[in-house]
């Protein structure tokens, strides 16, 4: 074993916070850096929630859009999150990456637009109605009697990221109606956009955007998407807006959701860690938004 990897090893065993973002960000920790750590040798303990999963409905253009609701057992009312899938749909893998941030004292509803509209997996074109489902599906969470805040944050993965970026910018909810944007490897590109713009472009919308940003993938993630993805964060980082990319060594593509005949300690790890940082940040922006 290389002496990098027994240290990345003893960084995973002993959690210690060793996950790098932007290439240009590596020598800024005052995101990850804990006195209370490096002096005391206190670690954070995550909040954990007893969960109650029901399903609603919602319409849209006509059609019945079917959402799956989590939130705390524990009576009161919680932040809003509106989770939104990807091409994978909202199957029972997918479904478990709402449960987990709901898990961390949030409400969540997440739609399922794909089987709305009888779409199959993984649908390779990207139909631009849809988009519309996904805006209103934050209308519904909004109205919700249990939410303690006026605003949500937007979290998703994969093509769920280019859906609700449409959301915060061509539908102008950011800044209005969403205080943040999270995503897990999001594809941040028009999915029908020809095969240059995939790899070396970026979707306009992303110059747009003007809420805090945190984007998590591995660091083994295709070339095409992680070019994209860390272009975006450039671009917004560029233009002085709070965004940062966090990567994970060891880990691909899925690694949120990987299931357990092929997951990895590496997986796991990271999976934890991007929660955890997700919930804090999702607090921190939606805390002036509390009623």
């Amino acid at each position: 074993m290389k002496l990098s990897s027994q240290i990345l090893l003893f960084f995973f065993v002993f959690g210690l916070p060793i996950f790098a973002s932007a290439h240009n960000e590596r020598t800024d920790n005052s995101w990850w850096w804990s006195d209370a750590w490096w002096r005391d040798g206190k670690l954070s303990e995550p909040k954990n929630y007893e969960l109650e999963t029901s399903w609603t409905s919602y319409e849209s253009n006509g059609v019945d859009i079917p959402a799956m609701i989590v939130r705390p057992k524990q009576k009161g009312k919680f932040p809003a999150v509106f989770f939104q899938h990807g091409r994978r749909g909202l199957d029972e893998l997918v479904q478990r990456l709402a449960k987990r941030i709901a898990a961390r004292g949030f409400v969540v509803l997440a739609p399922d637009i794909y089987k709305a509209h009888f779409i199959g997996t993984h649908p390779v074109e990207h139909d631009y109605d849809l988009e519309k489902d996904v805006n209103k599906g934050l209308d519904v969470l909004l109205a919700r009697k249990d939410i303690s805040t006026s605003r949500a944050c937007l979290y998703s993965h994969t093509r769920g990221g280019y859906y609700t970026l449409k959301v915060a910018t061509t539908f102008g909810r950011q800044n209005k109606d969403v205080a943040c944007y999270v995503s897990y490897y999001p594809h941040l590109q028009d999915p029908n956009a020809p095969e240059p713009s995939q790899v070396y472009g970026y979707a306009p919308e992303i110059e747009q955007l003007k809420i805090p940003v945190l984007v998590f993938i591995g660091d083994e993630e295709q070339y095409q998407r992680r070019r994209v993805i860390e272009t975006s964060i450039k671009v917004l980082k560029d233009r002085k807006r709070d965004a940062r990319v966090i990567i994970y060594p060891g880990v691909g593509r899925g690694f949120d959701f990987r299931p357990e005949n092929v997951r990895t300690f590496a997986d796991d790890l990271a999976s934890k860690d991007a929660v955890q940082r997700a919930a804090e940040f999702i607090n921190q922006h939606l805390a002036p938004y509390k009623h």
